[in-house]
């Protein structure tokens, strides 16, 4: 890990961050707060973005590894890390549908029960 990959994360996180309080903002504003609209448009639009460019830079582009960095871990990691499980998700596909489905049942079931796990802590030592 190099001083710039930090840099090109940090950089990159802000930007992202910053996009993803926008954009869930003027949902919000436009869809309302009942339903978590803006949490679905960031995690949809994040994991087309992040198909886009890494074919393009499959393909297409020869983009340096700190641009890499910069995009994929600093941008989009800041904008929602749900692209990033939805391409690792993906690229298990590809090759063991059954640890594909593993990585799916173990983000998203064991990673719900884990925050509950945490509130319940919470409310167990402050209780």
């Amino acid at each position: 890990m190099s001083v710039w990959a930090v840099v090109a994360v940090a950089v990159g996180g802000a930007l992202g961050s910053v996009l993803r309080y926008a954009v869930m903002a003027g949902v919000g504003r436009w869809a309302g707060s009942g339903f978590p609209w803006g949490t679905l448009v960031v995690n949809i639009a994040g994991s087309l973005i992040m198909g886009v460019l890494v074919e393009i830079v499959a393909r297409k582009w020869s983009l340096p590894a700190f641009w890499q960095v910069f995009l994929f871990v600093g941008v989009l990691g800041g904008f929602t890390t749900f692209s990033t499980f939805s391409l690792d998700l993906a690229m298990l596909m590809d090759r063991h549908a059954g640890l594909a489905a593993v990585y799916a049942v173990g983000s998203v079931v064991v990673g719900t029960a884990a925050l509950f796990v945490g509130m319940a802590l919470v409310r167990w030592s402050m209780s």
